[in-house]
């Protein structure tokens, strides 16, 4: 099988890789580009640990393929902080204790992200809305929750 080139940008910086045809986004940030962030949970679309945001939207890149994504804008975790300051989120989820075992938190805060992106202001309900697609194992969602709306009090800038 032959090798596809893709070319997109990963958290502001142009990159360009050969991927096998059939390769999801995932195996790609991960395995070619070295960004360890999205993580690999149950590799079906169910539990959102993979989530990273495809021009501005959030999608699930276990189940994205790779090619898809040619000449679009990839925005993982690591591309939320900005040199050793944290994004407001992720200080926000730091303060109301929302990453315990750390499973959850990367889908969680790209989920958290494109909430607040597209709605500054949410209501409970669609924080609640915003994260269904992602399973947290540890904080019985509460601080994850009051972390987002913390956030959003404190007005998040993308």
């Amino acid at each position: 099988m032959s090798k596809i080139p893709l070319q997109f940008r990963h958290n502001g910086r142009d990159v360009a890789i050969f991927v096998d045809g059939g390769t999801n986004l995932l195996v790609a940030l991960r395995e070619l580009i070295g960004d360890m962030t999205p993580k690999f949970g149950c590799g079906q679309g169910g539990c959102g640990t993979c989530s990273v945001l495809v021009d501005g939207e959030l999608q699930l890149s276990c189940l994205t393929l790779a090619e898809t994504v040619a000449g679009r804008s990839i925005e993982t975790l690591d591309g939320m902080k900005r040199g050793p300051n944290l994004h407001p989120l992720q200080r926000a989820f730091a303060d109301n204790f929302a990453a315990q075992c750390g499973y959850c938190t990367p889908g969680m805060l790209m989920a958290a992200k494109a909430l607040l992106d597209r709605n500054p202001s949410p209501s409970r309900e669609e924080v609640i809305e915003a994260i269904s697609g992602n399973i947290c194992r540890c904080t019985g969602y509460e601080p994850i929750i009051n972390a987002i709306l913390a956030a959003a009090g404190g007005r998040v800038s993308a």
